[in-house]
């Protein structure tokens, strides 16, 4: 009897150790051996392993899977101007380096990583927020913030051993209650810089305007100037023409003259001049080639 027993306690105790001495790792989780001066091993391949029995080592498991993190809902977050935005994010991150994780964290677990990414979250979003005018963040700037927000997290948690796959900024928005007065603040501010830039219009206009008419009338004035020179040039050689002309010709020089009168004079089908038939002015009309 006492020798069953004795067989029994031994093979119970066999049984303790080899369970004690060995671990399962399947394929989404890290296996990280712990014991006296911290983390030593990390497995990564999945199936059953060796280990020295507890209390001597132990094994920490930690999901090496994709993990999501929702930020709490609808955090306030001061913006440059010192209004106050809700917003919404959510990161993807895993854990890539076992080891790191564990001794950054101090042995912590998977909620203690996601509070760890959550709190990084959070800093991230202060910083960059506070960057930014609430206009600029509702209007279009997200993804800008979004990038920058995930390049910070991404650069602290690296040194907890953790990769950062992405940062989505859910919902910007002003907290419940404040919507309708700061959007009618913004609808103002966004009337008087529209009024501001018609009056600059207005005012640009009129000077393009002035600067315009003046130099019309600048041109104008030169043109006249141009003109009446060129004129005047003109009616002095042709007084020079002419006094040649009747210098050398001074019968030619009386017919052109008077042909010329008679071109002004019946210019059209209505005009009437009332004239002596034997007057000098139509001398040309009777003999042509007389100046008799």
């Amino acid at each position: 009897m006492n020798r069953l027993i004795a067989y029994f306690v031994a093979t119970v105790a066999v049984v303790a150790l080899a369970k004690s001495s060995t671990f399962v790792v399947d394929q989404h989780r890290f296996g990280v051996l712990d014991g006296v001066g911290g983390p030593r091993q990390v497995v990564t391949e999945p199936g059953l392993h060796v280990k020295l029995p507890s209390p001597l080592q132990d094994v920490v498991y930690l999901d090496k899977r994709l993990q999501t993190l929702d930020t709490a809902d609808r955090e306030r977050f001061a913006t440059r101007e010192k209004r106050e935005l809700a917003v919404d994010a959510f990161v993807k991150w895993r854990i890539v380096d076992a080891r790191q994780y564990l001794i950054a964290l101090a042995g912590a677990n998977a909620d203690r990583g996601s509070e760890k990414m959550a709190q990084l979250v959070r800093l991230a979003l202060t910083a960059e927020i506070a960057r930014h005018e609430a206009a600029d963040l509702i209007g279009g700037q997200r993804g800008a913030v979004a990038d920058a927000v995930r390049q910070r997290v991404a650069g602290d948690a690296r040194q907890l051993g953790i990769e950062v796959a992405d940062v989505r900024l859910k919902r910007i928005g002003f907290p419940d209650g404040a919507n309708t007065a700061v959007i009618d603040r913004m609808k103002a501010e966004r009337v008087r810089m529209a009024a501001a830039t018609r009056a600059t219009g207005t005012v640009e206009a009129e000077q393009i305007r002035g600067d315009a008419e003046r130099q019309r009338s600048e041109l104008l004035a030169e043109a006249q100037r141009d003109a009446e020179s060129i004129r005047g040039d003109g009616d002095a050689k042709a007084a020079q023409i002419y006094a040649q002309s009747f210098g050398k010709n001074p019968e030619f020089y009386r017919f052109y003259r008077s042909m010329e009168a008679y071109k002004a004079t019946f210019k059209g089908r209505n005009d009437i001049l009332v004239l002596d038939s034997n007057s000098e002015f139509f001398k040309y009309f009777k003999n042509p080639g007389s100046g008799k």
